[in-house]
């Protein structure tokens, strides 16, 4: 079933319309990991009436995008024209998920874009040891996976399990938002407002300390460095608090990370923290990347704060300065309709009614430094470690590792 949803956003001469369907890659089945993946891109190459040619054709003749991305609670199908087209567009986002094609031809060159893709994913260090850190921290959870799967998978996935996935996904709920009113949605600005108060559990959290730790050997001359845990969903009351202390974190040249590892000691090539949004336990980890010379330096220095969050609270000072960069991201992330209409549908489907950016701000004012400091020492007093580089280093860094934590 269709629920359709009007953004009465302000006037541009442009419109989007976007479904949102309820699973992604957490619905791929033990042994068919990256089918949803694949299923999405074929929806996308011919519907009824449409040909894979004549698709794009028609689309590109109104000067008009489609998109399509797998995440791992759902799949995003999106339409956006001028004002004057949409209405000649609108009727292909029902085509595609209803009536589309599903050509066997296409399905080949698909699974082979999504098998040279996943290898092509391979060459890149910093995929591999994110990968080796799912896969310790959420071990049989859906998302430990990949969206796009993995190439054992992927080259096992005929035909006939597309077909039998697309079953599946026609049952799956869907909702259709757009800033255009000829959907003819209920309007997204009057839905009840629901007061969130679902708190998350913690997984995993007795394991030893090297059942928490995973090493990739190679002879690069950099080290990466991932550390953290899985946290709450996004219903949770506590995913605020934590956007602060991502926002503490990461947030500009302010930010404690950037503070400490390159104005202080300008060490590491790449750092920051990855806290998506998720229907359920989000991952949250600081990453960073160094030569191999100051890899050791660099995993004190991440300890070091580490084990600082776990026993000091945040200054006065520094609470403010991560509220007023965090009530910034929001204003950054309301300047694109595609974010806004993505974000609001997205959350939607997560049983998450809208909520204002005033809504926003004043429960994030009352959020005090305790709070953050209750969050780190729940979700983040036995962390997880991935780290990929030369093996004498990956040595040394276990062996602080099963000392200290």
């Amino acid at each position: 079933m269709l629920k359709r949803y009007f953004l009465d956003n302000k006037k541009r001469n442009f419109s989007i319309a976007s479904i949102w369907i309820k699973g992604g890659s957490d619905m791929d089945s033990k042994s068919k990991k990256g089918i949803n993946k694949i299923l999405c891109s074929l929806l996308t190459r011919g519907c009824e009436g449409f040909n894979n040619f004549l698709l794009s054709e028609y689309i590109e003749s109104y000067g008009a995008e489609l998109n399509q991305e797998v995440f791992e609670d759902g799949i995003s199908i999106s339409i956006k024209s001028l004002n004057e087209h949409f209405s000649k567009l609108l009727p292909l986002l029902d085509l595609i998920t209803n009536k589309p094609i599903l050509s066997e031809t296409e399905f080949k060159k698909v699974k082979k874009f999504s098998i040279d893709y996943i290898k092509k994913d391979k060459e890149n260090p910093f995929n591999i040891c994110f990968e080796k850190w799912k896969k310790i921290v959420y071990s049989n959870h859906p998302y430990a996976s990949n969206t796009i799967g993995n190439a054992n998978d992927v080259s096992k996935i005929n035909y006939e399990d597309v077909l039998l996935e697309f079953q599946n996904f026609k049952n799956r709920e869907k909702y259709l938002i757009s800033n255009n009113s000829e959907i003819n949605g209920e309007n997204f600005g009057t839905l009840e407002k629901k007061i969130l108060k679902e708190k998350s559990g913690r997984i995993n959290h007795n394991l030893s300390s090297m059942k928490r730790f995973d090493c990739i050997n190679n002879d690069s001359n950099q080290t990466i460095i991932m550390m953290g845990d899985q946290t709450c969903s996004r219903r949770s009351s506590e995913y605020l608090p934590l956007k602060l202390l991502e926002s503490y974190l990461s947030y500009g040249m302010s930010a404690a990370l950037f503070k400490l590892f390159r104005e202080k000691h300008g060490i590491t090539y790449d750092l920051g923290v990855y806290y998506p949004i998720r229907s359920g336990n989000a991952p949250f980890l600081i990453y960073l990347s160094v030569s191999n010379k100051q890899a050791l330096f660099a995993f004190e220095l991440l300890s070091s704060l580490w084990k600082n969050l776990l026993l000091n609270p945040l200054t006065d000072a520094e609470i403010f300065l991560a509220k007023e960069k965090l009530k910034g991201s929001f204003l950054l992330g309301n300047q694109s309709l595609d974010e806004i209409l993505q974000r609001k549908v997205q959350l939607f489907s997560y049983g998450i009614s809208p909520i204002s950016e005033i809504d926003l701000n004043s429960k994030m004012e009352e959020i005090s430094t305790l709070d953050i400091l209750k969050l780190t020492n729940k979700y983040f007093s036995k962390p997880f470690l991935s780290i990929s580089g030369n093996e004498k280093i990956c040595l040394e860094i276990s062996n602080i590792w099963k000392k200290n934590f």
